[in-house]
């Protein structure tokens, strides 16, 4: 797993993740990443294009909500000349630019319904049309897509095919928000202050252990990507000083204030055993959906990988 080494991870759940992301890496079948934004989809995308036998060929990027809709298809299949205004000349597109190696579609969910149709033939067929073409050409191009949304929700609404969901959803990948990867904050603060440190060549700078536990009960909207921009800031602010929790922005404790005040739960007087609540609630929520895992984890606010963990932790794998 040489080009998984560089993803930090200490987490088991996300641990699972990586050593399936190298299993299919060898392979050339298609993989769907879901994750959050800023959780870090295409890093990883990249890490299986490194470790497979394309990484010595293009990885191109594309964010399907970055272009309108009018360019999008001239972007993606290339179009010739005087197929539209401003069409000058033949263009080759990105599948043309890829050909050989990766095409990373990130958003995929942002892809418009009419150029859905088109990626579904490469799918099924590997062949491509240019806008104003009339012959085919095929390329040789491995698809890595990755959402942020539910596309099964846009599915109902009618907003993304059904049949390509399922051509992109071969192997699924989702990559657990950095709020249910506690164990890796402390080991990610390292990384990137290490790296910042040396970019900008400054002095790493420490954070203490009240700094750490602070970050540890933080929600991470941003996820990794915000955690990355923390270690930039102080990296250039406090070179070479110990972050204590005077040193971060109100933000890290408004959340948690904010998440206390709007609390359903009061905790007894006496006390309880969080690990029996955490066992109960599971098996409650097993039993309540007749076992099915992915509704047992949407029921308490789960990755379905992370529920599969905590029923292993708890052994309840055989309810």
């Amino acid at each position: 797993m040489s080009n998984f080494k560089e993803i930090i991870s200490h987490t088991p759940v996300f641990d699972n993740i990586l050593r399936s992301a190298h299993m299919i890496a060898a392979t050339d079948v298609t993989v769907l990443i879901k994750g959050e934004t800023g959780t870090g989809k295409e890093v990883l995308a990249r890490a299986i294009q490194k470790d497979s036998h394309r990484s010595e060929q293009p990885f191109v990027c594309l964010n399907c909500a970055a272009l309108p809709e009018s360019l999008i298809e001239s972007e993606l299949f290339g179009h010739k000349k005087g197929s539209f205004t401003g069409a000058i000349s033949d263009k080759k597109g990105i599948f043309q630019a890829a050909d050989g190696g990766t095409l990373f579609l990130d958003e995929i969910n942002s892809l418009p319904t009419s150029i859905q149709a088109k990626l579904l033939r490469f799918l099924e067929s590997g062949e491509c049309l240019a806008v104003g073409g009339i012959a085919p050409y095929t390329v040789d191009v491995r698809i890595i897509s990755a959402t942020n949304s539910n596309l099964q929700q846009q599915i109902d609404a009618g907003n993304f095919r059904e049949d390509l969901y399922y051509r992109l959803n071969v192997i699924p990948l989702e990559i657990p928000a950095l709020k249910e990867r506690i164990d890796d904050i402390e080991h990610l603060l390292k990384h990137f202050s290490e790296h910042f440190a040396k970019q900008h060549s400054r002095t790493p700078p420490k954070f203490s252990k009240q700094a750490i536990k602070i970050l540890q009960n933080y929600d991470w909207p941003g996820n990794v990507r915000e955690l990355r921009n923390l270690c930039e800031r102080t990296s250039v602010l406090y070179s070479g000083q110990l972050i204590d929790a005077e040193n971060f922005p109100h933000d890290f404790f408004a959340t948690k204030t904010s998440t206390a005040n709007n609390q359903d739960f009061a905790l007894p007087e006496v006390g309880l055993n969080l690990n029996q609540l955490e066992a109960d609630l599971i098996h409650q929520a097993l039993q309540r959906t007749n076992g099915n895992r992915a509704k047992s984890a949407r029921l308490l606010g789960l990755s379905r990988d992370t529920l599969l963990y905590r029923i292993q932790k708890h052994g309840l794998a055989k309810q």
